[in-house]
């Protein structure tokens, strides 16, 4: 009663309120949601949203930040660090992301890679053997039958190629 009354006072239009639960007649901005969270925190409620999806979140940031932002190579394996970071084990993470976002984590992860390979290609920055280290490729070999299979294309086709279009974070 306390959650319905309150979210009334603040101008939302509760449809149903359960345990746990609450279905709003119109949708809610982020701005209405920390609202929402600072009036019933006040009361001890905290506002619960989907753990799998902000898992799944938490997951993507960490690998993009891995393969985008971070200068040193990865030392341990990906399952190892990604359950090191996350505090979660791998055999779960990879379940959740694999529900939520309908590929596999080791999928991801090479896209990642394969787009700082074609955004270094793009600029010219570095030779492909200095690509294939710094993205954590055993051998230039490998990097370039990675960056085949996904993009159809071979880097140095890719590199000649001035009309790709390189696909944004979110997108991969």
């Amino acid at each position: 009663m306390v959650v319905k009354a309150e979210l009334e006072k603040l101008g939302f239009n509760p449809i149903s309120v359960e345990l746990g639960k609450v279905e709003l007649s119109n949708s809610i901005t982020i701005s209405d949601k920390n609202t929402i969270a600072d009036k019933l925190g006040a009361y001890g409620f905290e506002l619960l949203e989907d753990r799998k999806s902000q898992l799944a979140e938490q997951l993507k940031t960490t690998i993009i930040n891995l393969i985008h932002y971070q200068k040193e190579p990865l030392k341990i394996n990906l399952s190892a660090y990604l359950s090191e970071q996350l505090q979660v084990d791998y055999a779960y993470l990879s379940t959740i992301f694999s529900e939520t976002e309908g590929q596999t984590i080791e999928k991801y992860f090479i896209a990642q890679k394969i787009e700082k390979a074609k955004e270094i290609l793009t600029y010219g920055e570095l030779t492909l053997g200095e690509i294939a280290y710094q993205l954590n490729y055993s051998s230039v070999a490998h990097l370039s039958a990675q960056f085949k299979k996904v993009t159809s294309l071979t880097p140095t086709a890719y590199k000649n190629l001035a009309t790709e279009k390189r696909k944004t974070l979110d997108q991969v």
